[in-house]
């Protein structure tokens, strides 16, 4: 999995990857820092198992903090996005072709205003986010649009004359932009366009699907960055009013050097709380003591700093995963070396057990006998939904 991070130049993308990933990419207050892509691994957290059960988990692929697994994931930091970007303005066309492998995107906006649409500062309160929210859709839609659209009267006429099926058709043309049979099916449904007669839609009924397909493919939540600024709250709830996606407010920068501290012992924080403590008070200057007290305000008003709110809607609500663990022994919720819940997996909820079985192995599919659920000893079979946290054997031939 990999979340895009994306947004115009100078709107803190950096920031926010150095806050969720600890990494050290180049941060300026100017536009197209980024230039190459910036990767890191963030975490998700969910509550541990172990708790419930009574155990101490020995974690393989991820961690546990105090009864807190920490799941990892993958960001990608993108070069800012300017409008005309799908044409090639700025640094559109390579954003738009790192955006491509991305499962679901974190628009960062500059929520205090402070930004014009090119990332060139202003006064804070100069400039409506919204219209940051507004273009960056229009430039993806209209980068997918050139991808589906090209040559749409000739390989439609040739689809229904060989009576192809359309989404056959989409899959092979798409399939390099991350997008699936699954997407484009949804994509047809919810639009409820005639897949048979594809060369019968109006451009409206193209644009209707591409923006449906873009949705669901590429889905996207929006964080509204530099709360620390005063406009930004106006601003927060005037987007929160008028837009249909989550709204998440945050300032990067204060996560960053907050988690900065919490690392050299120097505060006790975690990721995603809503206060801190100054264990040392002696390592901070008078002016840097009053920046930790604003920033005990800004978790005081907004519960947390965003960053860490922001991956968890990300996987577990946009993207509807959950986490699974699969075990050998269902006695002690062990691997064969004994190891204690090593494993998470955030799969599909609802996702069939021997599916799931075919994620850990491809012969765990394929010689699928039947799983077991490791809390109530229970037989489960083929078709089994899996839920959110279950813990699962995999029983196969082979």
């Amino acid at each position: 999995m990999l979340i895009g991070l994306v947004g115009k130049p100078n709107s803190g993308k950096t920031s926010f990857l150095n806050a969720a990933c600890m990494t050290t990419a180049k941060v300026a207050n100017y536009p197209f820092t980024t230039i190459e892509p910036n990767p890191g691994t963030a975490y998700v957290a969910v509550q541990c198992p172990c708790k419930e059960l009574g155990v101490e988990d020995k974690p393989k692929n991820s961690l546990c903090v105090n009864g807190t697994r920490l799941i990892p994931v993958n960001l990608l930091d993108v070069a800012g996005l300017v409008p005309g970007a799908w044409e090639g303005k700025g640094l559109g066309n390579k954003f738009l072709n790192d955006l491509s492998r991305a499962d679901a995107l974190i628009h960062v906006v500059d929520a205090a205003g402070a930004t014009d649409a090119e990332g060139q500062n202003l006064p804070p309160g100069n400039w409506d986010p919204l219209k940051d929210v507004e273009f960056l859709e229009h430039e993806i839609i209209m980068w997918l649009g050139e991808v589906v659209k090209r040559d749409w009267k000739k390989y439609a006429r040739k689809m229904e004359a060989e009576k192809t099926p359309f989404v056959d058709t989409m899959v092979e043309r798409l399939s390099g932009l991350g997008m699936t049979r699954v997407h484009i099916l949804s994509a047809v449904k919810k639009t409820n366009l005639n897949a048979e007669k594809p060369s019968t839609w109006s451009e409206d009924e193209i644009y209707l699907f591409i923006k449906e397909l873009q949705a669901i493919a590429k889905p996207m939540i929006i964080v509204a960055n530099k709360i620390d600024l005063e406009p930004a709250k106006e601003n927060i709830e005037n987007m929160k009013t008028q837009l249909d996606k989550p709204v998440i407010p945050t300032c990067a920068l204060a996560e960053y050097w907050l988690r900065h501290y919490a690392e050299d012992k120097i505060i006790s924080y975690n990721p995603g709380d809503s206060d801190f403590e100054i264990l040392k008070p002696e390592k901070f200057s008078a002016k840097e003591l009053t920046a930790m007290d604003n920033i005990k305000k800004l978790l005081g008003e907004y519960g947390s700093l965003g960053v860490q709110k922001a991956l968890n809607v990300t996987v577990f609500e946009l993207l509807n995963l959950i986490p699974v663990y699969p075990v050998y022994d269902v006695q002690t919720f062990s691997d064969k070396d004994g190891r204690v819940l090593p494993d998470v997996y955030l799969v599909n909820r609802g996702l069939p057990l021997r599916e799931f079985a075919g994620k850990i192995h491809s012969d765990f599919e394929k010689f699928f006998i039947h799983g077991v659920d490791a809390r109530t000893k229970k037989r489960l079979g083929e078709s089994y939904e899996l839920k959110e946290s279950d813990i699962v054997k995999i029983v196969s031939a082979k």
